[in-house]
């Protein structure tokens, strides 16, 4: 089911020994997968999160680490474009590689008979929807596209220094309305304009973008008001001397505190309305839309208009080690230490399956593919 996974935040490398195993064995484990079931099947388990644990284990990464997502990652990436036969590619990165997606778009685009552009714009559109649809305390620092012919997933991963925690995304859709078909972590509170019943909340940021900058700015004025239970103009027409509500709105909703019209994000107001979206996407995409904007919207929409934005964190399964899938221990030393003999014995193993299944000699590759089957119990003690 893909969606998202929280994790702590673990510092630490991976010993370079260590590493090369992990490389071989990914190697090993691509290449009967695809030799089995096409590079797409590759690319839909990299979509769900606990598939995307489970491999991370069988190699022998933390069950738990945030370094889980990055080293995976890092090393699907050497290994497909090594292996550009395979007919998958892995684009992006961590930190300053998230930004080389576009460039890299390009050469993916000739090797996979792509559109470079399609790669671009839903790397670009997953990229905003986990971080200004969705408002979750974590920051975007890891960024991936995997890509086949036929589909793409983003991996992403965002940090929350002060949980110290982080949290992978899985996008598989190119969509704004629930990209993520399914979520583990750990819930929190969250702005979530990408969920179904956002639906109409985001219509109405369309409307709202539309009367202009001018009346946006005075709506937002109104809605901070209203927030912070100060009169609004309204009360000063009303006969009498406005009443002050003790307590207002603050602290009822995860975006209720007032967004305060800085230059900067009366710039981003204007450049938006002069964009002028006439629909969800193009909202999505538009250059000016940041996390402020999209909270100005949010607020006016419901304080405004009466039209609520979600604030269900889309979060479903908490992460469970005991669910994982292991094959040669652990770098942490969990459920047992890293055992490299076994490692080797396992991707000699693999490397031998895989080339016979080429030779057309395919049914021992099928068994060794069940990776639950692929050692015995005396192996694993």
């Amino acid at each position: 089911m893909p969606g998202v996974a929280e994790l702590p935040l673990h510092d630490g490398r991976v010993p370079g020994w260590m590493l090369k195993l992990m490389e071989r064995m990914s190697e090993a484990i691509v290449d009967a997968i695809v030799e089995l079931h096409g590079p797409e099947a590759l690319v839909r388990g990299l979509s769900d999160p606990l598939w995307f644990q489970a491999f991370n284990n069988v190699i022998g990464m933390d069950w738990d680490s945030s370094g889980s997502t990055t080293v995976l990652l890092g090393i699907l990436k050497a290994v497909t474009w090594r292996r550009q036969d395979l007919g998958v590619l892995v684009l992006g990165g961590k930190g300053s590689r998230m930004l080389d997606v576009p460039e890299e778009a390009v050469k993916a685009g000739e090797l996979l008979g792509l559109d470079p552009s399609s790669i671009a714009r839903f790397s670009r559109l997953a990229a905003r929807l986990d971080s200004v649809l969705l408002q979750d305390g974590y920051t975007l620092y890891h960024h991936a596209v995997i890509a086949s012919r036929s589909c793409m997933v983003v991996v992403q991963q965002g940090m929350n220094v002060e949980e110290g925690l982080a949290r992978r995304y899985h996008v598989d859709r190119a969509t704004v309305e629930e990209p993520h078909s399914g979520v583990s972590g750990i819930p929190g509170q969250a702005i979530n304009a990408t969920a179904s019943e956002s639906r109409d909340a985001r219509r109405a940021y369309l409307d709202i973008v539309a009367e202009g900058p001018s009346r946006m700015v005075r709506m937002l004025g109104e809605a901070n008001r209203m927030l912070e239970a100060k009169p609004s103009l309204e009360d000063y027409i009303k006969p009498g001397k406005p009443e002050r509500v003790k307590g207002g709105l603050l602290g009822l909703k995860p975006y209720y505190y007032p967004v305060k019209p800085l230059k900067q994000t009366l710039k981003a107001i204007e450049d938006l309305a002069r964009f002028n979206p006439t629909n969800e996407m193009e909202l999505a995409l538009a250059p000016s839309l940041g996390p402020k904007t999209l909270r100005a919207l949010a607020l006016i929409a419901d304080l405004i208009y009466g039209i609520p934005t979600s604030t269900r964190d889309p979060v479903t399964h908490p992460p469970n080690p005991f669910i994982y899938a292991y094959a040669v221990g652990g770098k942490d030393r969990i459920p047992y230490p890293y055992d490299r003999r076994t490692a080797e014995k396992v991707i000699l193993t693999l490397e031998e399956a895989v080339n016979k299944a080429k030779l057309g000699e395919r049914e021992r590759l099928k068994a060794l593919l069940k990776l639950r089957k692929l050692l015995s119990p005396l192996e694993l003690k």
